[in-house]
């Protein structure tokens, strides 16, 4: 309700108020001129009933001239019934008979509203901030139709952002936020038309869940993503063992790249210093391995003694 109160109040702030004093350089010369005129005929005629009089025509004087500024349109009341808009710049009423009862901003409006532990379709309280940008294409409905089109607005949107959390589920309300938003638009609109005001766009700035919804929900998507990862690598499993099968074939069908395999693999192994390689003992048969074996071992021997020799 706070937040409510809020964007109320910064709605109520972007817009003009109603019955204004405002006070422009043509009323001052309207009061003036009477003034000193009044002032003029009491020093010729030594009468003070001059300068009295000039105040009272220059105070009534001084009501009639208004001005409105360019995004800005005046709402006029004669004897309570309305004759009109007057705008923007310099215009003219009938003092103590004519009104200016509004001052309709037609500029575009930023108001922020909130539905706060808002119900989902799936039963999951939500928080939810969002935007309106709305201006007034008909001030004469904006003045007559409603008593508050700043606040009517505000709460018409409140309520639609709330009707349509509540006809949506928390997936869709984190995913298809453009869906809502054109949705949320459309339905403002619908509501705020009868009173001059076209919605331009809605955008959500924030959606908050409960903390331990949140925690529920990482944890799945950690497990999905865990569940992925293993689905990949048995994948992988599967591609390495066609491979093998693959491989397996052709050596089968020709012993002598077998063996020159076996010795690639055996030299890769020993190449490096200090390194040992375990081959079994049916391979050293089958493929007459020992003798390779041998000078490797050897060779490697030499080599560690020609390194320790000169210590």
């Amino acid at each position: 309700m706070s937040s409510s109160t809020t964007s109320l109040t910064e709605t109520r702030s972007n817009v003009p108020s109603v019955d204004v004093a405002r006070i422009n350089i043509v009323s001052t010369v309207a009061l003036l001129v009477p003034l000193l005129l009044g002032g003029l005929a009491t020093w010729l005629t030594f009468n003070p009933a001059g300068i009295v009089l000039g105040l009272l025509l220059g105070f009534l004087v001084a009501q009639a001239p208004k001005i409105a500024r360019q995004w800005e349109r005046a709402v006029v009341l004669r004897l309570g019934r309305y004759v009109g808009l007057r705008g923007p710049g310099l215009f003219w009423i009938i003092p103590f008979v004519d009104t200016v009862s509004a001052w309709v901003d037609q500029r575009v409006i930023t108001t922020s509203f909130a539905a706060e532990e808002t119900l989902t379709s799936d039963t999951v309280p939500v928080n939810v901030d969002a935007v309106l940008f709305w201006m007034v294409y008909d001030p004469e409905k904006a003045a007559l139709e409603v008593q508050n089109y700043p606040q009517a607005v505000s709460w018409a949107a409140q309520t639609a952002l709330r009707d349509i959390i509540g006809r949506t589920s928390l997936t869709d309300l984190l995913r298809g936020r453009e869906r809502i938003e054109e949705e949320l638009q459309v339905l403002i609109d619908e509501r705020s038309n009868p009173w001059g005001v076209t919605v331009q766009s809605v955008e959500m700035r924030d959606v908050i869940i409960p903390p331990a919804l949140q925690d529920a929900m990482s944890r799945e998507a950690q497990a999905a993503r865990e569940k992925q990862a293993r689905i990949i690598l048995g994948q992988a499993e599967v591609e390495i063992a066609h491979s093998f099968e693959t491989a397996a074939r052709s050596y089968r069908d020709n012993p002598t790249a077998l063996h020159l395999r076996a010795m690639n693999m055996l030299y890769e192994g020993l190449k490096e210093k200090g390194a040992l390689m375990l081959v079994p003992s049916s391979a050293v048969e089958s493929m007459g391995m020992g003798g390779l074996l041998g000078a490797a071992a050897l060779r490697q021997q030499s080599l560690t003694g020609s390194e320790e020799a000169p210590e």
